[in-house]
């Protein structure tokens, strides 16, 4: 047994752990979890822990219905309510079939293998989100919603419940071994965001589905709610999950270009160029709900046109410009995600759509200034692509797409394709209050 093994035993019988979590997320990124005591710790190292697959959307199929669930000792940490719920901590773990191979249904996996595969051509990928919520006096979608503040975008307030719901979710990310970068009240009443500290895509992930349940369970602490749907409030900004990535070849930043001719490297413009000319076929994953398109809009800060440009921030790809010393720490800024993604599938397209873009030496297009001041027919022939403006029309371009395929793997492709549109099937057959509101006294 290697030592952090040893160590999580050893931290469970000192701490008096009463109960492990172990944690894994299904398709859409839900988390999912069932407990196991101390006594069964061991055994779940060793050999996984047996459960049925077929009762979660997109695992497996009913006669091919039992995984192991494999925790991932390195993802162990005590869960800071723990006075709420004796001692307690948690695992992620990675799912394999009986023969100890990956489930394909498994998005952790999915993940592991993209990486995997930019590590076979040297590369390691790092990621930072900026993680937008809402706070509101009830999750009751039959009430009106009840925003905790009038606030706007980085406002101080004094004795709030809003900021002294942040400062406990801060504190609790951190017992949890997740590092804040930033935080404040970001432009919409009531909406606030917290920037998470670069690390790898594996571990972001796993500190993203960790961050969503920490927002919310310290919402809960106080009475209120805490939710990651992009546009709840009409009229008001969305909430996005701005992503900023980096690409390294052992200590080196390939994104960074030494001679100063272009903000990025060649393998940054490359990588750069494969995000643009894949986004409409990923779109449907980052954001993956009938809702996400209503953030995506013109006349937003949210991206709805297919980009590049380093200060503009309607842009779907910005490079910002590094501080003066730190020219070798430029990165890259993927605008159009939202929290309400699977961050493992996310980052996987992601990478996988830059890591096409070097190995086919696709041409970056010229940055995009002035773009949102163009007509559409301007745009169009400027060569200026929209983003996908539904979620029907990102599942069309995503159904196409080979490079998507290829990264998620048949199994999840194919469910995902399926579940998403039964959402909008579903959709399309409810009427609105908008429609009531506009046709009912007219027609």
């Amino acid at each position: 047994m290697d030592r952090q093994k040893e160590y999580v035993l050893r931290t469970v019988e000192e701490r008096g752990v009463r109960l492990v979590r172990l944690w894994f997320t299904d398709v859409l990124g839900q988390l999912k979890s069932f407990a196991i005591s101390p006594a069964e710790l061991e055994n779940a190292f060793e050999e996984g822990m047996r459960f049925d697959g077929s009762a979660i959307d997109g695992f497996s199929r009913i006669q091919e219905s039992d995984v192991l669930a494999r925790p991932d000792a390195r993802t162990f940490e005590l869960l800071p309510w723990a006075e709420r719920d004796e001692a307690s901590a948690r695992m992620f773990c990675d799912l394999t079939r009986l023969d100890g191979t990956p489930f394909a249904g498994d998005p952790r996996q999915v993940l592991r293998r993209n990486l995997d595969a930019a590590r076979e051509r040297g590369y390691s990928f790092f990621v930072a989100p900026e993680m937008e919520f809402f706070y509101f006096g009830s999750g009751d979608p039959s009430k009106p919603l009840e925003p905790l503040d009038t606030g706007s975008y980085f406002d101080l307030t004094t004795a709030d419940i809003s900021s002294d719901l942040r400062k406990k979710t801060i504190h609790h990310l951190e017992a949890m071994g997740i590092p804040v970068e930033y935080s404040f009240h970001e432009d919409s009443p009531s909406q606030h965001e917290i920037d998470l500290r670069y690390t790898d895509a594996l571990s972001m992930a796993d500190n993203v589905m960790t961050f969503r349940l920490v927002v919310r369970e310290t919402a809960m602490e106080q009475g209120v709610y805490a939710t990651f749907m992009p546009k709840p409030l009409t009229g008001m900004q969305g909430s996005g999950m701005h992503t900023h990535l980096s690409l390294f070849e052992g200590d080196s930043n390939v994104f960074y270009d030494a001679a100063g001719n272009h903000p990025l490297s060649a393998t940054g413009q490359a990588f750069v160029a494969g995000l643009l000319h894949h986004a409409a076929e990923i779109t449907a994953v980052t954001n993956q709900l009938v809702n996400s398109y209503k953030r995506l809009i013109v006349g937003t800060e949210a991206p709805s046109h297919i980009t590049w440009a380093q200060n503009h921030r309607a842009a779907l790809v910005r490079v910002p410009m590094p501080k003066p010393g730190k020219e070798s720490s430029v990165r890259i800024e993927y605008r159009s995600p939202d929290p309400a993604c699977n961050p493992y599938l996310a980052y996987s397209l992601l990478l996988a759509a830059g890591l096409r873009g070097i190995d086919e030496g696709y041409s970056l297009p010229d940055e995009a200034t002035s773009f949102l001041e163009l007509s559409a027919k301007e745009r169009a022939d400027a060569g200026v692509r929209d983003l996908p403006q539904s979620l029907a029309e990102a599942l069309d371009a995503m159904e196409g797409s080979d490079l998507v395929r290829e990264a998620l793997g048949d199994h999840i492709f194919e469910w995902f394709l399926r579940n998403k549109r039964a959402e909008w099937a579903d959709y399309k057959a409810q009427v609105t209050p908008f429609e009531l509101d506009r046709y009912l006294p007219a027609w």
